[in-house]
Formats: structure tokens, sequence, C-alpha cells
């Protein structure tokens, strides 16, 4: 990609990418924390709900005063989209209604937009990006987070002729975490609340990890942008080392687990009785990649690749990644070379909220991580079909009748304010990009 050569030019000219940030918590920190280090970019605005704990959190990433001094720090994420001298709005509130605001209000002002609110990309990022698009502008998945790690892969993998069989990432899961709550979020991580909050870590969000709902939402933000699909029935979340990917992650008809070719997965990195599964990829990424013809994979075996016993499928992986600390690359893509690391283009995969246990009418939602429902990952067709209610919008809205532990929340079990934006937007989505069962 060359960016940093680009970048060094831009900062012995005086001239560097200029930066605005919504959300300082942990995903913006980690930005933060490599500006002092990287010649070239500058943040010139910060908007957070608490502009004196975003100020706060420069000090403690390490940013000098005069650093500091030099950033508008505010409340209103909207002037700061609007205002001049910022080229990358980086949006990282993980609010899904929030974050479409913010998305359209850079559409409106002619900003790119990096969306690290993964959840606003999946309730409506493939009509977001078309706007974007059409106004020459980019919007594009944070690089650092999986779903951009994944499409790079991915890209690499089908630029040189190989047909992507299996994509996704590693992490914790045992079918008892879809139950978990903000209350018992912090004992599966080995961290007393105390820790958690010392590091800026809210439990609402890390639950979303642990339940199951962030997996779903990354997962479907990887088949949106890849073009890769749901499975039918969810996310299986197969125990599966990085030896084993090209095994595990194959069609049935050769094998596998998949139920065909080019699927989004996420392994486990414990088998279903807790014992740790060895060489997991709890932290990284992946991709399962299929040899288009024989001397292909004769190479693969010649080459030293890891495969399955036919040895036409292989994998790559990476181990980990470091999420905002890698922030820089989608910004420099956008900002320099006009491109993302990854963006949606198709409406293929949804997550639709489903009930933690038994919950009454009257009571009311409380969206991703909480106490009430968990996200799940599903084709786009069938959640549509099944009039599901998308996990983003599964906050503050008040059911009209039971919904019993383990089923899909429909919108017709809801009662909520459907002239909402993100209401609007997603109405929108639908009429644009879902296809009839």
């Amino acid at each position: 990609m060359y960016l940093y050569s680009d970048l060094a030019r831009r900062a012995a000219e005086d001239n560097p990418v200029r930066v605005g940030l919504i959300g300082a918590g942990k995903f913006g920190a980690m930005f933060l924390a490599q500006v002092p280090s990287t010649p070239g970019i500058e943040v010139g605005a910060i908007a957070d709900l608490d502009p004196e704990n975003a100020r706060r959190r420069c000090a403690e990433v390490g940013w000098d005063e005069n650093r500091i001094e030099s950033v508008r720090f505010g409340d209103d994420a909207r002037a700061l989209i609007a205002a001049d001298g910022i080229d990358v709005v980086v949006e990282a509130t993980g609010d899904p209604a929030v974050g479409i605001r913010h998305a359209l209000a850079c559409v409106e002002h002619g900003k790119h937009v990096v969306m690290v609110n993964v959840e606003a990309d999946v309730l409506a990022g493939p009509l977001l990006a078309q706007k974007a698009r059409a106004a020459g502008l980019v919007y594009s998945l944070a690089y650092g987070d999986q779903p951009a790690l994944v499409m790079e892969m991915i890209d690499w993998a089908r630029c040189c002729g190989f047909r992507v069989v299996a994509a996704g990432k590693g992490t914790k899961y045992l079918p008892e975490y879809h139950a978990s709550t903000p209350d018992t979020v912090w004992s599966h991580y080995g961290l007393s609340a105390d820790e958690a909050a010392a590091a800026g870590m809210r439990s609402q969000m890390f639950n979303s990890f642990l339940d199951g709902t962030k997996s779903a939402i990354e997962m479907a933000a990887i088949a949106n942008a890849a073009d890769l699909q749901a499975p039918a029935g969810g996310l299986a979340f197969p125990p599966c080392g990085v030896d084993d990917l090209a095994h595990v992650l194959r069609p049935k008809s050769a094998g596998g687990r998949l139920d065909g070719a080019g699927m989004v997965e996420v392994v486990s990195s414990l088998e279903r009785d807790g014992r740790p599964v060895p060489r997991d990829l709890r932290w990284g990424v992946y991709c399962v990649f299929e040899a288009p013809n024989d001397y292909s994979a004769a190479c693969f075996r010649q080459y030293g690749m890891n495969t399955d016993a036919s040895g036409r499928y292989s994998a790559m992986y990476k181990p980990f990644h470091l999420i905002g600390l890698e922030l820089n690359v989608s910004i420099l893509a956008a900002a320099l070379d006009g491109r993302p690391t990854g963006a949606p283009i198709r409406f293929n995969a949804d997550v639709v909220a489903v009930a933690k246990r038994d919950l009454a009418a009257g009571e009311s939602l409380d969206g991703e991580g909480g106490y009430t429902v968990w996200g799940k990952l599903q084709p786009a067709v069938a959640s549509v079909k099944a009039r599901a209610l998308p996990i983003g919008l599964a906050s503050d809205v008040e059911l009209t009748r039971p919904v019993a532990r383990g089923e899909t929340v429909t919108l017709d079990d809801i009662d909520a304010n459907q002239d909402e934006l993100a209401w609007q937007v997603r109405g929108e989505l639908l009429r644009s990009f879902a296809r009839p069962a």
C-alpha cells in the first residue's frame, strides 16, 4: 500500500491528515495513544459525551500539554463533523442509532468516515456506504478491528486466484455464555469489576463480546462486505485451533463443518467441556481457501502450507489484533488512497435479538450486551422473512407480549417509535437491498 511514504510526504509539507474522533472510549484511547508517534496525523477535534474525560484520556495515553491544548474538545459530534479542518471522522461511539446519524452527517458535510461502530454498520451499513460512494467519499470498516483484518485476508486470497471457503475469527465460547449479563461478565475474563473499570472497560460492551452478540455483529459485517453467507442456523462456534482450520472449516461434502463454501464462522478457543483448544485463535482472524487446480494444491504441499488431508484446502491466519492501535491504516487509506479497508456491498447477513431468559410483556429491552437479549447471526433473507427485531434496534423498546428464552424477538412483539431516524434508515436499507425469500 505504501501509505507511510505518502504520509511522510504530507508531514514534510506540514499538511497532516486531520482527524476528528467521536467517542473517547477504549478503542478511541488506543488510537490516541499512537498519534504522537505517527508524524503526519493530527487530531483536530474530539467529541465525547464527557469532554473532560476525553481530555483526561489524552493525558493518560501520553499526550503532552501542548498537544492536548491544540485539540477542540466538546460534546457536539455534529459540530465536529460540520467543522472545517477535518479530513476523516472516526465514529467510535458503539451506539447504532447515533452511528447512523453521524455517518449521514459525514456524507452531508463531505467527510470520509471510519466506522469503528460495527453495530451501526450491521444495522444499515450497505445503505450508508452506498450514500458515501455516491458523494465521492469513503465509508470504511476500522482496521485493527477483526472485520477489516479479515477483509484484508479475503482480498489477498481472491487476488491470488483462490476461492474463499470460510472466513472469520476466534473467540472464547461456551453455549452458556449466551445467558451472560453485565453482572456476571468479569468472572469469565478473570477480572474484578474494579480492575475492569480502571482499564476503561464497560461491562455491557464487554458482555457483548462474551454472550455471542459481538461475534455475530462482526461476522455480519464481513459477510456484507465480502459477499459471503451466514450459516442458516447461526454461528456454530466449533472448537478449533490454527492447525485444524482447513480441516474443520470446509464444506460438509468435503468432511468439514460448513453447510457450503463461502461462509463466515467463529471458532472457539474452548472445547464444549471447557478444556482449552491447543493453539487456539482466541484473539485472531483467519481465512480458509481452496486451491483451484491440482498444480496449486501440489504447491501448497511443496511450500509447507498447512492443509486438510486432501491437500486442496489451506488457511491463513493472524493470531492477534490490536484494535485501536492499528486504526491509522484505515484513516490513511481513506485520506491518502481514497479507499476503504472494507465496506459493505451486500445485505447478506443480519443480527437478530434473541431472549436470554423468559421475557414478560411490558419489559423493556436493553440491547447489545445487556440483561434481556443477545444477538444471533442470521441470513438476511431469513431475518426479513421472520420480521425479526435487529439487535441494533433492541434498546429501550417495550415488549407487548411475552417472549420465551431462546426465541427470536420480532417486530410484532414490541412497541417502538418507528419514526426515529434509525428505524427510517433501516427501512430504506430493506427497500434497497433486501432480497425476497
